[in-house]
């Protein structure tokens, strides 16, 4: 990882200095293309809309779930490869109290909000900063102070970049403007490494780095302990399949894990992934305390890309974050950003096949 971090930063600063587009508002899609691995990106909602990877026979088959249209994505529930926020993931009573002020969020779950309220950055259009099919495309949002409730404009960007011949990297950074703002923000892409039409799954095999979780109600809300994932259904810390002890929970996994985090600034290994038919393996590293991992419970019908119907278990998310409802538990680590400080969250993907 050490080599990872060092590119990281070399890559970033290139950008940083490299001449930027013209910022467009326009709804477009942007591939990026490294040999025979891809990526497909809209502005709206700064939305991974196919990943497309060989298996171990050289065979490519599209990898994330999603839609054919934009407008698809426009009227889409299930968050489909989108960056939610301000803050993803769910928020008791869509209220919290920050310096003594209480503020009320406009909730879209009940009486609770989830991934930053009905219009959220997953229903808005995002700026395309640079863009090089070569290596990277960079998306900005402006968020407005009191948009779904959260206090102070907040600058957000979101970079996806490859790195080597198999390797892309998401990094998400969030400036507050004039107030102190909670920020967690979350990619939101559902894995199927058997291929997006390729049914359930319930045989991918799956390693978390995690030996705790954040326990919830029955409204999904974390009830503030953290307890240990040793004998229990959700225990990856060995690799297994996700079907080894699927009929033990009520629904199948919506859990945040604590991960092995070691620090803000540094890398942590997060998950493993492997899919026995293709041989194909996602290997994630994060600088995130947390990761949601969720099967799709929710899913339903969809209809999605080429026709195909999409079903409860067909994906799963690997969403890496701070935990659900930090901002009503002090004892989890804080998402409070202040003017002056910079949000970023680093997820690294690996994709191998074999």
């Amino acid at each position: 990882m050490a080599k990872i971090r060092e590119l990281c930063c070399f890559l970033l600063l290139a950008f940083a200095i490299a001449k930027v587009s013209e910022a467009t508002s326009e709804i477009g899609l942007y591939e990026l293309k490294r040999g025979n691995f891809s990526v497909k990106l809209t502005n709206y909602g700064a939305t991974v809309v196919s990943v497309i990877l060989p298996d171990r026979n050289g065979k490519l088959d599209d990898v994330v779930l999603g839609f054919d249209s934009v407008e698809d994505y426009k009227n889409d529930t299930t968050y489909f490869g989108a960056i939610v926020g301000r803050v993803a993931n769910r928020i008791k009573g869509a209220q919290f109290t920050l310096n003594g002020k209480k503020y009320k969020l406009v909730p879209n779950e009940g009486k609770n909000i989830l991934h930053g309220g009905p219009k959220g950055f997953s229903d808005v259009i995002w700026h395309v900063q640079s863009y090089d099919k070569n290596s990277h495309v960079t998306f900005v949002y402006h968020s407005c102070d009191g948009e779904e409730g959260f206090p102070g404009d907040l600058h957000v960007s979101v970079t996806y970049m490859f790195f080597q011949t198999n390797k892309l990297i998401i990094k998400m950074t969030g400036r507050p403007l004039n107030k102190a703002t909670p920020v967690n923000l979350a990619s939101h892409s559902y894995w199927n490494l058997g291929g997006h039409s390729s049914g359930d799954v319930f045989s991918h095999q799956v390693q978390l780095f995690a030996d705790k979780i954040t326990p919830v109600d029955d409204e999904l809300i974390p009830t503030g302990k953290i307890l240990p994932v040793e004998g229990t259904p959700y225990d990856f810390l060995n690799i297994h399949e996700i079907k080894t002890r699927f009929h033990e929970l009520p629904s199948g996994y919506d859990i945040n894990y604590v991960l092995k985090y070691v620090g803000n600034k540094h890398f942590h290994k997060a998950a493993v992934v492997y899919e026995s038919k293709s041989g194909r393996k996602l290997e994630l590293w994060t600088n995130q305390p947390g990761l949601q991992f969720y099967t799709s419970n929710m899913l339903g019908t969809v209809k999605g890309k080429g026709g195909v119907t999409y079903n409860n278990y067909d994906g799963i998310c690997l969403e890496t974050q701070g935990f659900p409802d930090s901002l009503n538990h002090p004892n989890f680590p804080s998402q409070i950003v202040n003017p002056g400080e910079i949000y970023e969250h680093f997820m690294v993907y690996r994709f191998t096949a074999k």
